[in-house]
C-alpha cells in the first residue's frame, strides 16, 4: 500500500503525479475536508488548463453541462444534472461542479441510472467478470458497509449493482477524454479502488494503467483497508460516528 500524504501541499501532490490523462479521486461522502479538497484540485487543473471533463458519481450517465454557458447560475446546474440534493447535499459538492462549469469545462454524471439498476442486479455475466477471491471480498465491502444487516441472499445483487456502476463511470470516462487533458472523476472510495473499482474497467476496456491516476482521500492517519490507490492522502479525523445507528434503526 503507498504511504499516506498529508493535505499541507497540494501542489507538490499534484505535480508529483506521473503524466496521466484520467484522474480518480475516492472521498468519504461525509467529510467536509474531502469536498474542499474537490474544489482545490478542480481550480488547480483549471488553472494550469489541464482539466477536459469533471465526470460524477453524483449524477447519473447521460446527464451533463455542455448545453450552458459558463454563466449558468447553480440552479440551472442542478436542473441539467437532475441533482438529488438528500442523496448529494449540493453545498458539499456545489464548489467543485461550478469550478468547473464557470471555467467552460463541461461535467458530466458518470453513475449507472437509477432506473437501470434493476436490471444489473439480475444481469449473470457481472458475476464472473472478476476474479472469484475479489468478487466474493465485493461482497464483505458491500455486508460491511450496511453493517452485516444485510441478508447474504441479497449480496451477490447488490454486489451486480456495484460492477455496473463502476462499469458506468469508466465508460464515461473514455467517452469524455479531451486529447491533451485531463478527465477527473470524483467518486466514493470504494467505486476508486484501483483492483476492482472503475480504474480496473478502465483497463478492462483497454486504458493503459499508467495513464491513469488514483488518489483516495481518507480521514484520520490510517487508509481504509482492502483497497489500491496510488496515492492515499490524510486529512483530519472525522468525530466519532455510529453509521450503523441509523441502518439498525431501521
Amino acid at each position: 500500500m503507498p504511504p499516506s500524504a498529508e493535505t499541507t501541499d497540494l501542489d507538490a501532490l499534484l505535480d508529483g503525479l506521473p503524466p496521466h490523462d484520467v484522474l480518480v479521486v475516492g472521498e468519504q461522502h461525509d467529510a467536509d475536508a474531502h469536498h474542499a479538497l474537490h474544489a482545490r484540485l478542480v481550480q488547480w487543473l483549471v488553472q494550469r488548463q489541464r482539466l477536459g471533463s469533471l465526470v460524477l458519481e453524483m449524477a447519473e450517465r447521460g446527464r451533463h453541462t455542455r448545453d450552458l454557458s459558463p454563466q449558468a447560475d447553480a440552479t440551472a446546474v442542478q436542473a441539467a444534472l437532475a441533482w438529488h440534493e438528500a442523496g448529494w447535499p449540493w453545498v458539499r459538492y456545489g464548489p467543485a461542479v461550478m469550478a468547473a462549469v464557470r471555467s467552460g469545462v463541461p461535467v458530466l454524471g458518470g453513475n449507472l441510472p437509477r432506473a437501470a439498476m434493476g436490471e444489473a442486479s439480475r444481469d449473470p455475466r457481472w458475476d464472473g467478470l472478476l476474479p472469484q477471491a475479489d468478487w466474493q471480498a465485493l461482497q464483505n465491502t458491500i455486508a460491511e458497509a450496511h453493517c452485516g444487516l444485510m441478508p447474504a441472499e441479497r449480496l451477490p445483487a447488490m454486489a451486480r449493482i456495484q460492477l455496473g456502476r463502476d462499469d458506468a463511470m469508466a465508460r464515461t470516462l473514455r467517452e469524455a477524454h479531451v486529447p491533451g487533458r485531463v478527465t477527473l472523476l470524483l467518486t466514493g472510495q470504494v467505486h476508486a479502488d484501483r483492483r476492482r473499482g472503475v480504474p480496473w474497467h478502465l483497463e478492462r476496456h483497454g486504458n493503459s494503467a499508467q495513464r491513469t491516476q488514483v488518489l483516495i482521500w481518507h480521514s484520520g492517519a490510517h487508509p481504509p483497508a482492502g483497497l489500491q490507490a496510488d496515492r492515499f492522502v490524510a486529512t483530519p479525523p472525522l468525530p466519532p460516528q455510529d453509521h450503523c445507528a441509523g441502518l439498525r434503526g431501521r
